[in-house]
């Protein structure tokens, strides 16, 4: 029996021995490979695998197949296909044809896949079991109880790469490219850099996977499930596998690896490690980092879900909204009583319009329409609660001045209307018009719905007056109809008088706002009591 030799170091490590005794390899009654060359690979975590030289195959494997898996210890593995009479096995064979250096002693030898119906006859050769290793350090440590003090993902990151500088490692660069589930950007790619110690972050948008960047990147085929990336950058490998790799030979590195990170959800992020160390990373180094690699996705997940939490959130319920839910206010009936300006904006011939431009042409027109509104009530300091078939439903909180409230709807009204005037006049195919509402009064901003089912609302009069005020204007032909609490008489509104509304008690002193014929900036400043105040952007 093959035993661990005397003082062996304890933590990742890979061994190769030769099985003294002949080897059999089998698959149902064909022998596959007779050889008393054959060697076992133990790797640290693993299976003990055995290897056979190629010479002693008795089966065809053929030309390699299109499969390629990488290796940071073993290097690219080729694949092959058995075929055994009329049956063919795909890819239950495979090689290192050009193996890293502690793994060179497989190079020539072949491995077969157990799961294709493949049994390996040791005979008198006795392997030993798999060796769990005994991994401890400063790294370690600071996964265990340190790594929870870090709030942010690029906090992580720096003190990720300083914990590996300090076990040993020469990193002269790390990163980390994190997938997303963001209905704008396809992941968040982190990038440490020795020199300045700082972190720059990219939000690459869903077109990374189709430019040639990412396409010829180890971080693809990472991604891929292909397993890690090895590729050395010394002078006894000039050839690079990857266009990045030239940029870091520039900059004096000697090796470089791409490890997957994958999440509990199946998808492989990717951690990559860079070094400018004499001969690079050590096996003992890249098996720590694959050890820990677990624990490193984890904390990315924990920050991946907070981030995508928000995310959704935001963009479903709005900012503020969504601000309030992950601050806890999850139950059926949290909310508060508040003061703000309601906007209830609603396309104008939407019936009309789906049929004569059909349901796709229908639905871009309607998601441009819901763009237009949606960035000029947030420019304003509002926020888009929820969009309602084909009307958008806004609030305007009052905070502490009810007066730069209404300003702001009213603003953010004009400028609308304005918006898609510019959009008809530039795009003739463009023919969206709205009819809007502005209301102003007291509502409840919360929770409503079912026990498991709800939804964050505002509730009230101002919100009912809104939406009625916006179906009274498109009857009558006004773009923009508001409440005199809203909009005061002024030059550029006209007066309605007392009107009655649908499901309204009381009738509503009302005005028509007439954008006059200037620029919105101009026509605004007009509008506002108090030129000077200003409504901040939502950030």
């Amino acid at each position: 029996m093959l035993q661990v030799p005397e003082g062996r170091p304890q933590g990742y490590g890979i061994e190769i021995r030769p099985l003294p005794e002949e080897v059999r390899i089998w698959r149902g009654g064909v022998l596959l490979a007779q050889s008393r060359a054959a060697k076992v690979m133990y790797e640290t975590r693993l299976a003990p695998t055995v290897y056979v030289p190629r010479a002693d195959i008795r089966v065809p494997l053929g030309r390699p197949t299109e499969l390629q898996t990488f290796c940071p210890f073993k290097g690219t593995a080729r694949y092959f296909d058995l075929r055994i009479g009329s049956e063919r096995f795909a890819n239950a064979a495979w090689a290192y044809d050009d193996a890293l250096p502690e793994s060179a002693g497989i190079q020539g030898h072949v491995g077969f896949m157990p799961d294709a119906g493949i049994r390996v006859d040791l005979g008198r050769n006795i392997l030993r079991p798999p060796d769990d290793g005994n991994i401890s350090g400063p790294l370690v440590d600071w996964l265990m109880r340190g790594a929870s003090a870090q709030t942010t993902p690029e906090d992580f990151t720096r003190e990720l790469a300083r914990k590996l500088t300090e076990s040993g490692l020469s990193l002269s660069r790390l990163s980390v490219l994190i997938w997303s589930l963001h209905p704008l950007i396809a992941g968040k790619h982190h990038i440490w850099d020795r020199e300045s110690d700082e972190i720059s972050t990219f939000a690459p948008s869903y077109e990374i996977h189709d430019h040639p960047s990412f396409r010829d990147s180890p971080l693809r085929h990472v991604s891929n499930g292909r397993g890690g990336v090895r590729q050395r950058i010394d002078a006894a490998h000039p050839e690079n596998s990857f266009p990045i790799i030239e940029d870091l030979r520039s900059k004096g590195a000697t090796d470089y690896v791409a490890m997957p990170l994958p999440f509990s959800d199946g998808r492989i992020n990717v951690l990559t490690l860079t070094s400018d160390a004499p001969g690079g990373f050590t096996t003992a180094q890249l098996g720590l980092v694959f050890e820990v690699s677990s624990a490193v996705a984890r904390a990315y997940e924990v920050f991946v879900q907070r981030e995508t939490a928000q995310v959704l959130l935001e963009t479903y319920v709005g900012k503020r909204s969504g601000a309030r839910v992950l601050g806890g206010e999850i139950r059926r009936g949290d909310g508060d009583e508040i003061d703000a300006a309601i906007m209830f904006c609603d396309l104008r011939r939407s019936t009309l319009l789906e049929e004569r431009l059909g349901r796709a042409a229908f639905i871009a027109l309607l998601n441009r329409f819901f763009e237009t509104v949606s960035d000029i009530v947030q420019e304003n300091g509002g926020e888009v609660l929820k969009f309602i078939g084909d009307a958008v439903l806004a609030v305007f909180p009052a905070e502490q001045d009810s007066g730069t409230a209404c300003r702001a709807a009213a603003r953010s009204a004009l400028e609308i209307t304005a918006r898609l005037d510019e959009m008809r006049g530039d795009d003739p195919e463009f023919d969206g018009d709205c009819s809007i509402g502005l209301s102003f009064g007291r509502v409840t901003y919360g929770n409503v719905g079912s026990r498991e089912r709800l939804d964050f609302t505002v509730i009230g009069q101002a919100a009912n007056v809104a939406a009625r005020l916006g179906d009274y204007g498109k009857r009558n032909s006004h773009r923009i109809v508001a409440s005199a609490d809203v909009l005061p008489e002024t030059a550029s509104s006209m007066p309605l008088g007392p009107v009655q509304l649908r499901n309204v008690t009381h009738p509503v002193q009302a005005h028509a706002v007439v954008p006059p014929a200037l620029e919105p900036s101009d026509h605004l400043a007009g509008l506002d009591q108090d030129p000077s105040a200003a409504v901040p952007s939502e950030v």
